[in-house]
C-alpha cells in the first residue's frame, strides 16, 4: 500500500482530533476512522465517515424515539427477523463513506453497483500516479475450462515469470508514453483529458464511496462471495471486517441468512420434500435442467 506523505499527515490529524457528539457511535466504527487497510500491492479501503449502529436498524423499524424499552437480545431479534424476511428499510438507515484505492479493472467492477453515491479522482484535472496492480505470483492463473468467466490453474515457472514480465513491462511502457504526451514546459504537449486514454486497466484510481447498509450488504453478498473475481473479492473481504465492528449484530444476522443461506426454487423445494419422505429424486425425476440439479447436488450436499 502506498500513501503520499500529504495522506499520511491528514490521517494522522484526523484521527488527532476529537470532539464532543450527541449522536449515536459505534465504538468498533470509531476505532476504524481513517485507518487506511491496506488492499493488494498499492490500494487501501478506509473509512471516512458514518451514521448509525446497531439500535438505529431497530429504532427505524420502531419507529420509536431514543433506544425505547426493548433490551438487546430483543434488538437482536428483531434485526435477524428484518434480515429473515427481507425488510431492507431500517437498513437504509445507517450509511458509510469510504475512501478507496484500487485498480481501474476493478473500479469499473464496482460501479455497477449503482445504488451509491461515488466521486472519483479526475484525470481530466490531475495527473495519475506511476501505480499499477501486479498480480502476486498465487493470483496468476490461466483461463477455467469450464468457467467462462473464471480462472482455472496457476501459472508457473517460465510461463509465470513471462506473464509478470509482459504486465510490468507493458505498465511502465504506456505510463512513460503518457508522461511524454502531457503538455511540460517547452512543450505544448496532449490535454490530460486525452492523454489518460493510452493507460492500462491496471493504473489505480481512487474514490469515495458512499452507501447505505442494505446495499453494502448487497453489494458485499456478491463480492465477498468465493466465486467473485480474487481482486474485488480482497476488497469486499476488508469491508466485511470493517462491517463486523460497525453493526455486529446486523452482520452476523447477514452471514447467517445471506453469506451462509441459500434460495431455492420451487421446484428444489419440491425435491427436498420428496426426499424427507423417502424417495429416491434423480434429475430426471426433478424437473431441472441438469445445470440446476447440479447446482442443487451443490447446495444438500454433505459437508466435511
Amino acid at each position: 500500500m502506498t500513501l503520499t506523505a500529504e495522506q499520511l499527515s491528514e490521517i494522522e490529524a484526523q484521527r488527532s482530533h476529537h470532539g464532543q457528539t450527541l449522536r449515536a457511535i459505534a465504538p468498533g466504527m470509531e476505532r476504524r476512522l481513517y485507518t487506511a487497510h491496506s488492499v493488494l500491492d498499492h490500494g487501501f479501503v478506509r473509512v471516512i465517515d458514518y451514521m448509525g449502529d446497531d439500535a438505529a436498524i431497530c429504532q427505524a423499524a420502531r419507529v420509536s424515539y431514543g433506544k425505547g424499552t426493548k433490551a438487546v437480545s430483543n434488538d437482536e431479534g428483531l434485526i435477524r427477523y428484518l434480515m429473515r424476511h427481507w425488510h431492507s428499510t431500517p437498513f437504509e438507515m445507517c450509511e458509510v463513506k469510504f475512501h478507496v484505492k484500487l485498480p481501474v479493472f476493478v473500479a469499473r467492477q464496482w460501479i455497477r453497483h449503482r445504488t451509491a453515491n461515488v466521486n472519483e479522482y479526475s484525470a481530466r484535472y490531475s495527473i495519475l500516479d506511476r501505480e499499477f496492480y501486479i498480480p502476486a505470483p498465487d493470483a496468476l492463473a490461466a483461463q477455467s475450462t469450464v468457467n467462462n468467466q473464471g480462472r482455472g490453474e496457476l501459472l508457473e515457472g517460465e510461463e509465470a515469470a513471462r506473464v509478470l514480465e509482459i504486465l510490468k513491462g507493458d505498465a511502465m511502457r504506456a505510463y512513460d508514453n503518457y508522461e511524454s504526451m502531457l503538455s511540460t514546459e517547452g512543450q505544448k504537449g496532449l490535454a490530460r483529458e486525452l492523454a489518460r486514454m493510452n493507460l492500462p486497466a491496471n493504473i489505480y484510481t481512487q474514490w469515495y464511496w458512499k452507501v447505505d447498509l442494505h446495499n453494502l450488504f448487497h453489494f458485499l453478498r456478491l463480492r465477498a462471495d468465493v466465486h467473485a473475481q480474487y481482486e474485488i473479492r480482497v476488497y469486499a473481504e476488508k469491508i466485511c471486517e470493517i462491517v463486523a465492528d460497525w453493526v455486529p449484530i446486523a452482520f452476523k444476522a447477514f452471514e447467517d441468512y445471506r453469506m451462509g443461506g441459500v434460495t431455492l426454487s420451487a421446484s428444489a423445494m419440491d425435491c427436498i420434500r420428496r426426499m424427507l419422505k423417502g424417495e429416491t429424486v434423480t434429475q430426471e425425476t426433478s424437473g431441472m435442467s441438469a445445470g440446476e440439479w447440479r447446482e442443487f447436488e451443490g447446495v444438500i450436499a454433505a459437508r466435511d
